[in-house]
This record gives C-alpha cells, sequence and structure tokens, in this order.
C-alpha cells in the first residue's frame, strides 16, 4: 500500500508539473507575441508565410539575421542608415521571428538560402547584394554557391568547419527527442535575465546598446518553436560548411568580409580570415577590438562595405 502511495504522490506531482509547465509556456507565448508582434508584412512561399521589412530605395539589398534573432535586430539601428541609399529587405528566418518553418524539419543553409531568394523574387529582389551576419552570412553563402547575387557582405559569419564541439546546451539538444522533451521546459522556465545575459555575451567587449534588448524581444527568442529550430540549425551547421568549404573558389562575385578580431564566438582566425584567401574576389575589413556584432558597434563599417559592394 505504502508503495501504491508513494507511485500515486508521484504520478500525480509529475502531472501538476506538466500542467504547470505547459501553462507557463502558452502564458510567456502569448506575453512574448503581444509585446512584439509584426512589425513588418508578409508573403506567402510555397504556402508559407515569410515575414519581411522593406524600407528605402534604391538598389537592392538583403538583410539575414544570424542564430536565435528575427529581422528586429536589423531594424534597431542599421535598416534605417541603409535605408538612406537602398531598398532594404529584411527577413525572418524560416522557423523564427514570425516566419512559419519549412516543412518535414528542413534546415539546412540550402533550403533557406532557396526559400529567402523566392521570397526576394516576389518583392522583385532578382539580383540584390546580400548581407549576412553571423549564421545569417553561412545562408548568405549557401545562397551564393547555388544562384549568385550581385554581391556578398558577411558580418562575422562562420564559413569554415571549426574544431572542438559546441557549448554543451547544443549537445545536450542534438536528438529530436531530447529537444521535444528540453524545449517546452526552457521555453517555460529559463529567466529573461538569462537570455539577457547572452546578448551581453553576444555584444563582448562592448556594451549593449540601450533599448536594444527590449527591441529585439527575449520573448521571441524563447519560444518552443524558435529554440527548437535554432538548436537543430547550429547543430547542422558544422557538418554543412565541410561540405561548402570546397565549392568555395568558385564563388567569384564580390565579396565584403567585415569581422571583429575580438570575436570569441565565431573567430576571425577560424572563418573570415582564411576565406579571405580563398575567394577570388574577397574584400576583409578587421575591426580591431571588435566582438560579434561589429553591424552595432561600428556600423560605418558596414555601411562601407556595403557601398563597395554595391558599387563592385
Amino acid at each position: 500500500m505504502t508503495l501504491r502511495r508513494l507511485a500515486f504522490s508521484l504520478a500525480l506531482l509529475l502531472a501538476l508539473a506538466v500542467a504547470a509547465t505547459l501553462w507557463r509556456v502558452q502564458m510567456r507565448e502569448a506575453q512574448a507575441l503581444a509585446l512584439h508582434p509584426p512589425s513588418g508584412q508578409f508573403l506567402t512561399v510555397n504556402g508559407l508565410r515569410v515575414h519581411y521589412a522593406v524600407a528605402g530605395s534604391g538598389p537592392d539589398l538583403v538583410l539575414i539575421h544570424g542564430a536565435s534573432g528575427s529581422l528586429r535586430d536589423f531594424t534597431f539601428a542599421l535598416m534605417p542608415r541603409l535605408a538612406k541609399t537602398h531598398r532594404v529587405i529584411a527577413f525572418d528566418r524560416p522557423g523564427l521571428g514570425h516566419s512559419d518553418p519549412l516543412p518535414d524539419g528542413e534546415i539546412s543553409l540550402a533550403a533557406q538560402a532557396r526559400h529567402l531568394r523566392a521570397a526576394a523574387s516576389q518583392l522583385g529582389a532578382d539580383h540584390p547584394v546580400v548581407v549576412g551576419q553571423s549564421y545569417g552570412g553561412a545562408v548568405a553563402l549557401a545562397w551564393a554557391l547555388e544562384t549568385p547575387p550581385a554581391a556578398l557582405v558577411l558580418i562575422g559569419a562562420p564559413s569554415l568547419p571549426w574544431p572542438g564541439t559546441l557549448d554543451p546546451w547544443y549537445g545536450v539538444n542534438e536528438h529530436a527527442l531530447a529537444r521535444a522533451l528540453l524545449m517546452p521546459l526552457a521555453a517555460a522556465w529559463v529567466p529573461d535575465a538569462y537570455v539577457r545575459r547572452a546578448i551581453t555575451a553576444v555584444f563582448a567587449p562592448a556594451p549593449v546598446p540601450d533599448g536594444y534588448a527590449d527591441h529585439l524581444g527575449p520573448g521571441l527568442t524563447i519560444r518552443r518553436l524558435a529554440l527548437g529550430i535554432n538548436v537543430a540549425q547550429v547543430n547542422a551547421l558544422r557538418a554543412q560548411l565541410v561540405q561548402m568549404e570546397p565549392l568555395y573558389p568558385g564563388l567569384t562575385l564580390p565579396v565584403e568580409l567585415i569581422h571583429g578580431d575580438a570575436d570569441t564566438i565565431v573567430p576571425l582566425h577560424i572563418h573570415s580570415a582564411p576565406l579571405a584567401q580563398r575567394l577570388p574576389n574577397a574584400r576583409l575589413t578587421v575591426i580591431p577590438g571588435a566582438g560579434h556584432m561589429p553591424h552595432h558597434t561600428h556600423p560605418q563599417a558596414v555601411l562601407d562595405a556595403v557601398a563597395r559592394a554595391t558599387l563592385r
């Protein structure tokens, strides 16, 4: 009888914990969407919604954001400056921000690039300059390998296989079953303060600009769907770069590489520095003391690179 009571008590506690987790997830996700609703517009590609923002006039410029992000990273400050000289289109990548995920769990760089290229084409941007920051730079490279745009501007972008392993968070969630179990827990109980500390680490050694975290929306980044897709994308990145690396010498389009020499997330010496030697038409701009977010900390370097890419 004691064992039965114990088993019943444990089952009851588990049921209450599951119910509390699901309630809190739904509450937090609803709050995140209420605080940060779609700020742009939607178009449909193969039946899937793609969220985008557009501003300015002039040569077409497409912006692709990094991991755990959304187009709000660009609309905070960079996009209005670029819109003075270009028609700027920023997308939420599939499954992040307010864009629908690709079907059947597809998360490859090539599939994302193909999807965003189709979205850009609907907007009349058939041959844009493509700007990719961090993971978005890898998507931009995949875009160029399949259908070269006018030029690339890569900001702190991973481009080559790296030694070692990823953060333990990604290793734990490498398999779909683990993600199915852990994503609701993370979405329910990870505090906003943790996300803000992660943003601080991404900007280091520079401070986070005032108002940036609130504009980006920490709640958007810890929704179940966004968490799961981001983890799957990052876990699959290295293997895809291994396959892409031998193809880089065939990229003859103009490529502007912007990288901070204090970037510890995507180190310069592993990625942009050797990549610049492998691309026949690349120009590398190294920003001393800059970390992983030079489009915020050193925006003029990015504006200058975009201007050069447009002219080239």
